[in-house]
């Protein structure tokens, strides 16, 4: 009876240990991913662009990170790294409006920002947004020419 009950536990050990092995991956959801083959709105007015450029360049930027084994914090950071110029172009237009170096209060958190805060936060929510979408979509990411993700203006 002893040695039904000590290779009984062996048993349950060796089941056991062999659980850790296991990778549990979460099943992919492919309609969560963006289409990078719809077709291009028309072009806005210099000086009127706002916010789409900097979303755009970082869905597109998160879309060909987000198969980075980094954290999803870190790829967004990255992502919004690249799309620097577009967001600097953003903080132009905003510096360029009277009363844009006036400290409120975030219509969000209640604390107080800038335009500049505000749009630095954006920028870094959709990256994460994005990052996060690519990855739990196995989404493809955009297509690329010269290492550059096409559309990024």
């Amino acid at each position: 009876m002893k040695s039904y009950a000590a290779a009984a536990a062996l048993t349950l050990a060796a089941l056991s240990l062999g659980a850790c092995e296991q990778r549990h991956e979460m099943a992919a959801n492919p309609k969560v991913c963006a289409d990078f083959k719809q077709a291009k709105a028309a072009p806005i007015a210099p000086g009127a662009e706002g916010a789409a450029p900097v979303e755009e360049c970082v869905k597109r930027w998160a879309y060909s990170l987000a198969g980075a084994h980094d954290a999803a914090g870190a790829v967004a950071e990255a992502a919004m790294s690249a799309c620097a110029p577009q967001l600097s172009r953003w903080n132009q237009q905003a510096l360029s409006q009277p009363g844009s170096d006036v400290e409120a209060n975030s219509i969000t958190t209640g604390q107080p920002t800038t335009p500049l805060a505000e749009h630095n936060a954006f920028a870094a929510s959709r990256a994460l947004f994005y990052v996060v979408q690519a990855r739990a979509g196995s989404c493809a990411p955009p297509p690329t020419t010269n290492g550059v993700p096409d559309g990024i203006s």
